[in-house]
């Protein structure tokens, strides 16, 4: 029977007149009224657009926060200390309550799950950003500053060269993270395949739908977990190489 679907499909007469039958076959798998293919892959999108959105989001007002919070390159010991309370309160509030919020404010959709993911993500990448460049290694950054560079210049050669690998690593993970999360925030009405899961659940009428979806976003996660550590242990080798060709200098 496959054999002889595909081969109608490739090779066979016209079912209707202009239009292949490929495009045909294809129409019919995307909108088929059953499976809803075509509003199921859609919904999976807007999860992994959720994550991404809201982890770079999250990452890029975290990141010169964090500069600020860093005992060691601040200023100020008083504004580091007010970051980091700052931090263990946007880290505090689960996503979950961010996205209940967000929803109230903003009405289902995928904007409230991005905001929860983009508030989360400020505290925990501002944490874990802020933690990194207190342990740093002062050397290259003494060094940039016996040659007279401003501040900003100490930091973009002393400091950066040594941090954005983990940097990267850590946005990489917490991206791996949410997109699981934006999966169980969904099912509070932020977007994405979560909501859509949490309706076909709610019918306890089509089982065989809510595998479906439930397999697509395992599937998902574990190509993007995969990903994630790929590129991780790409970083961290990076990272060892650098601090090694640093060792061989001094």
């Amino acid at each position: 029977p496959y054999s002889e679907v595909i081969s109608l499909i490739v090779s066979g007469p016209e079912l209707k007149p202009g239009t292949s039958n490929l495009a045909l076959a294809a129409d019919n798998f995307w909108n088929n009224a059953q499976w809803q293919h075509g509003d199921v892959w859609t919904k999976l999108l807007q999860t992994i657009v959720m994550a991404f959105l809201g982890t770079l989001l999250g990452g890029i007002v975290a990141f010169p926060l964090a500069f600020f919070a860093a005992r060691n390159i601040t200023p100020s010991g008083f504004l580091s200390q007010v970051l980091k309370r700052f931090f263990d309160f946007m880290r505090s509030v689960d996503m979950l309550i961010w996205a209940l919020f967000f929803t109230r404010a903003f009405g289902p959709g995928p904007l409230a799950g991005s905001a929860a993911i983009f508030f989360t993500e400020i505290g925990t990448l501002g944490k874990t950003y802020s933690e990194a460049l207190e342990n740093i290694d002062d050397k290259p950054r003494e060094g940039v500053l016996s040659t007279g560079a401003n501040e900003i210049l100490v930091q973009r050669y002393g400091v950066l060269p040594e941090v954005v690998p983990v940097f990267i690593s850590q946005t990489l993970y917490q991206w791996e993270s949410n997109t699981r999360g934006a999966t169980i925030i969904g099912a509070v009405g932020a977007g994405g395949i979560g909501l859509k899961l949490w309706e076909a659940m709610r019918t306890n009428s089509n089982w065989a739908n809510v595998f479906y979806m439930v397999l697509l976003t395992l599937l998902v996660v574990f190509i993007f977990d995969n990903i994630s550590n790929f590129l991780r242990r790409r970083l961290s080798r990076t990272l060892h190489d650098y601090n090694r060709l640093q060792a061989e200098q001094g």
